[in-house]
């Protein structure tokens, strides 16, 4: 359907809805095999439409540009050969990845003589709501499959020729795997009335998935009939410890900045213990001005780092997704500690330090979704962690938490096993 064919909003979404169910019922039913070679066959056709791929972003990137976006939506944008490479290559990998669906856990024997145990079955119908990055189209699409869900996908208008040229492959790889079509959608129109019917559909889905800005999610969580996953930032902090290894800390710090400015985990604030100040911040200010990063710091920063600007308190709660880094000089971890759960997002927080218990303190006490030591905060991804690619990184704590692949894409339901038992 083209988007100048669709007039009434709500018999579309509706009609979509009712195809959505149906799609989910014959996924449910579907074989490890036959979602491996719709998968399979779904990344074959991206590798072989790459150049019509990389036509429709064209398309949205001169459009974008013409609507004055910012250089890191641009960048969130584009469809590189790189990118396209790694949406094929997370359709491979979850094709490799063990199916979740009916595995059953925690089978144990009652007095009664019955087994109780738990199956994994899929939520049914996921609706994903995303900006900007059209690589999510495949990621999402995958991950849904592999999950046993159907899927309804709302991409941002800026990337809606690149999102339809994907939705095309994913379509005939379908078909070409005798799966149905319906079990993936790619809504085909940019009114934003589709968000609105799409969010109060509980008839036809089953959990909302945001991807986007604060304004998008904050909308959202407030207007929602349907169950949502969501995070609002990636406020992602990163702690130098007195007992850090300082070329340690200095390799880490300028990755988690500078690897790429427009992601979730990239830093936003880097903390530093007041012990080590002196040694490590000319140093990271040095490779920071290299990189053309803007750094905003507290007095004592400044102090360090002259031509720092002063940070407001706004920059602790700020996600810039540019090339703009806050810094503050903290009096140990404790306080590196407490400034986290006043600002963090509960995204990603990192500790550099070689002292083992320090280590164990903070792994216990920061309670974001992913907490690592010695670690870039780009390595909190789906695709990092193992999971093959991600539908999001989830800051909730009900019903996902952290990077949300195939097991965040299912529940669990009690199975019991009798052999004519009855209760007396």
């Amino acid at each position: 359907m083209s988007e100048s064919s669709i007039h009434d909003i709500d018999a579309y979404m509706s009609d979509l809805g009712v195809r959505a169910r149906a799609a989910a019922r014959a996924l449910a039913r579907a074989t490890t095999a036959e979602k491996n070679r719709a998968l399979l066959a779904i990344a074959a056709r991206l590798d072989a439409a790459r150049d019509q791929l990389a036509a429709a972003n064209r398309r949205d990137l001169e459009a974008g540009a013409a609507k004055g976006l910012d250089a890191a939506l641009l960048d969130r944008l584009e469809l590189t050969p790189a990118r396209i490479d790694a949406m094929i290559e997370g359709l491979r990998q979850i094709a490799a990845l063990p199916d979740p669906v009916g595995a059953i856990s925690d089978l144990d024997y009652r007095p009664s003589g019955i087994q109780v145990g738990r199956m994994r079955v899929p939520l049914g119908v996921v609706g994903i709501i995303y900006e900007s990055r059209p690589n999510v189209t495949a990621d999402a699409a995958a991950l849904c499959l592999k999950s046993g869900n159907a899927t309804v996908l709302r991409g941002g208008s800026e990337a809606f020729a690149s999102n339809q040229a994907i939705a095309g492959c994913i379509h005939a790889g379908l078909e070409e795997a005798g799966l149905p079509a319906d079990a993936v959608q790619v809504i085909a129109t940019t009114d934003r009335a589709a968000v609105g019917a799409m969010i109060t559909m509980p008839e036809s889905i089953d959990v909302i998935i945001p991807r986007g800005g604060r304004g998008l999610i904050e909308r959202i969580s407030r207007e929602a009939r349907v169950p949502v996953i969501k995070h609002l930032d990636g406020i992602c902090h990163v702690y130098i410890d007195a007992h850090a290894d300082l070329d340690k800390a200095f390799a880490i710090a300028l990755n988690a900045k500078t690897q790429r400015y427009g992601t979730c985990n990239t830093m936003e604030t880097l903390l530093v213990d007041a012990a080590v100040a002196g040694q490590i911040l000319p140093r990271l200010g040095a490779a920071f001005a290299e990189h053309g990063v803007e750094l905003r710091g507290c007095a004592r920063t400044r102090e360090q780092l002259p031509a720092a600007l002063p940070a407001s308190e706004t920059d602790w709660d700020t996600e810039y997704l540019a090339p703009i880094l806050s810094i503050r000089v903290v009096d140990g971890l404790d306080a590196a500690m407490d400034h986290i759960a006043r600002h963090s997002s509960a995204h990603t927080e990192s500790i550099v330090t070689e002292d083992y218990a320090r280590a164990r303190r903070f792994l216990r006490e920061v309670d974001s979704s992913s907490v690592m030591v010695n670690a870039s905060t780009r390595f909190a991804d789906g695709f990092e962690y193992g999971l093959g690619a991600e539908i999001g990184i989830s800051t909730d704590k009900f019903h996902a938490r952290g990077p949300v692949g195939l097991e965040g894409l299912t529940s669990l339901k009690f199975v019991v096993l009798g052999d004519g038992q009855v209760r007396g």
